[in-house]
């Protein structure tokens, strides 16, 4: 049953004075009209509070109890451009935000809100600061101007010598061919355009169990480390993996995105590390199937479960799996009850989804670091098979990938997608690998991308276009999808899947394929 049908057969499970369980303890918190929390707002986050979203809300669970935000160096204006860290990380949007909010945020202000500060709130900061056209990437796909050194440096700050040239082929940005801030600058540097990640979770983003070895299991080069304890890291936290820890992500951000003239005190990082390391966040309910959250429903499902989730565990098809549901979330034999039919035909599908998930095969080929792992080119796996981590389906070792959402012929916005009406919008860059070395296994010699990727962190010809995947908790919350928000919705997001690996979902698959991503 499509998900239009079941929301107009249960069009408000609270206006047919149904209750769906009272969720785990969770406190009285309400869904917060005020929403988008600004700097130095000096309100209390409280220990659960719930925001509502297209599917359902989003609940928030602080496990250190209500965290008083007077002072907090997450959410004061601690920069020289207004911002704090809640600018682009808000409460109501999994911690980090989506494009609708911003658009909103846009007219509420009139693109007066620190958000949109030049430095990467604009396609360029060069571009009018008033015209909305100057922050077209950032209202329509919710993407900040990354700005990255070329050459790339090491973490010793010694440039590193690249396998391939870079060549600029579209600019609509006008950023990479700017005299000012682009390639050809007094200092060099990259623009790329990204997606916020949540800052949720993160004992799953930062773990240091399964996989975190002082070699990188994808290519074989020394894994990261952090600073403090010398440990090697899970290089998880970023879609380039630049920061090793949540410290030094901080630590850069304050510097770079908030344009601070003076290095995060001691306080201040641990402020913010602190903040981060307590918070969980997932689905509470959804608008059909009701509480996600009930006495002895779904173990993998709402914040309260995550809290007490194992972290860098690696799911599988018995004792762990990725997203377990249980036999516990039962359904109502069909009677006259319209809501209730339609409750329990989505929690159907929902679980119809995480089968498909977990167990549906199909031909994975040419996705570097993926099928040059051993696996074969092409292997038959499943979506758990890389979106494999407990309670989080992300990858559990370190390591990157590419899928094609920013290299041709695959990434949207190119002449070889006839699915696409859109206008190119994202920069277009030509990569050429060094002749001495071996081309690219899928790729060849000479690459279009619209992100490098972990390339232009590393030189390497491999690594281009690679992206460390994110966490799939809070989805409802953050739309759009993928690191360059090629995918406006989850129905996208399922549908370029579809696409670049032929696998053939019927049109009930897609449906409860959405349906279960959307209760994450």
């Amino acid at each position: 049953m499509r998900l239009a049908q079941l929301a107009v057969m249960a069009t408000s499970l609270m206006a047919c004075g149904i209750v769906i369980c009272k969720a785990q303890a969770a406190p009285a918190a309400a869904k917060t009209p005020d929403i988008w929390w600004s700097p130095g707002a000096g309100k209390t986050l409280p220990a659960f509070v719930s925001y509502p979203n297209e599917y359902g809300s989003l609940g928030l669970l602080n496990v250190d109890g209500p965290v008083n935000t007077k002072g907090n160096a997450f959410f004061e204006a601690i920069g020289a451009n207004g911002r704090a860290c809640v600018s682009c990380h808000q409460p109501g949007h999994d911690m980090s935000v989506s494009a609708a909010a911003l658009r909103n945020r846009w007219e509420v202000t009139q693109g007066k809100d620190p958000v949109f500060a030049a430095i990467d709130g604009k396609n360029c900061p060069n571009l009018p600061q008033d015209d909305p056209k100057s922050h077209s990437l950032l209202l329509e796909r919710g993407l900040f101007r990354i700005f990255l050194p070329w050459p790339p440096k090491g973490q010793d700050g010694k440039p590193i010598e690249p396998e391939f040239t870079l060549e600029v082929v579209r600019d609509p940005t006008g950023c990479n061919t700017s005299p000012v801030y682009g390639l050809n600058s007094p200092t060099p540097m990259v623009s790329v355009y990204r997606r916020p990640r949540p800052v949720v979770n993160t004992k799953y983003t930062t773990h240091q169990l399964f996989g975190v070895t002082p070699f990188n299991g994808k290519d074989g080069m020394p894994t990261s480390r952090d600073p403090d304890t010398g440990k090697p890291v899970s290089m998880n936290l970023m879609a380039d993996a630049r920061e090793p820890t949540l410290k030094t992500q901080a630590a850069s951000a304050a510097l770079t995105h908030l344009q601070r003239e003076a290095a995060l005190t001691p306080e201040q990082l641990q402020q913010i590390f602190s903040f981060e390391s307590q918070l969980y966040g997932a689905q509470v309910t959804n608008t059909v199937a009701g509480s996600l959250i009930e006495p002895n429903g779904p173990p993998a499902l709402g914040p309260y479960n995550l809290a007490k989730g194992r972290e860098g565990t690696l799911g599988n098809n018995i004792t762990n799996q990725v997203f377990p549901l249980g036999d516990g979330w039962t359904t109502l034999p069909r009677g006259a009850d319209a809501v209730l039919n339609a409750r329990n035909a989505m929690r159907e599908s929902i679980a119809r989804g995480e089968r498909v998930f977990m167990f549906r095969t199909f031909w994975i080929r040419d996705s570097m670091h993926l099928n040059t792992v051993g696996l074969g080119n092409p292997t038959k796996r499943t979506c758990a098979t890389c979106h494999g981590m407990h309670m989080m389906g992300m990858d559990t070792a370190n390591g990157w990938m590419d899928i094609g959402t920013t290299n041709l012929p695959w990434a949207v916005e190119t002449p070889q997608n006839p699915w696409t009406t859109q206008q190119p919008q994202m920069p277009l860059f030509k990569v050429t690998c060094d002749k001495s070395l071996a081309p690219h296994p899928f790729l060849g010699r000479v690459i279009y991308t619209q992100d490098p990727g972990r390339a232009l962190i590393t030189g390497r010809c491999n690594d281009v276009g690679t992206i460390v995947m994110q966490q799939m908790r809070g989805l409802a919350s953050r739309a759009p999808y993928f690191s360059n928000g090629s995918a406006s919705t989850l129905r996208d997001l399922v549908d370029y899947y579809d696409r670049r690996y032929t696998i053939g979902y019927t049109s009930e698959e897609k449906d409860d394929l959405v349906n279960f991503l959307s209760v994450l």
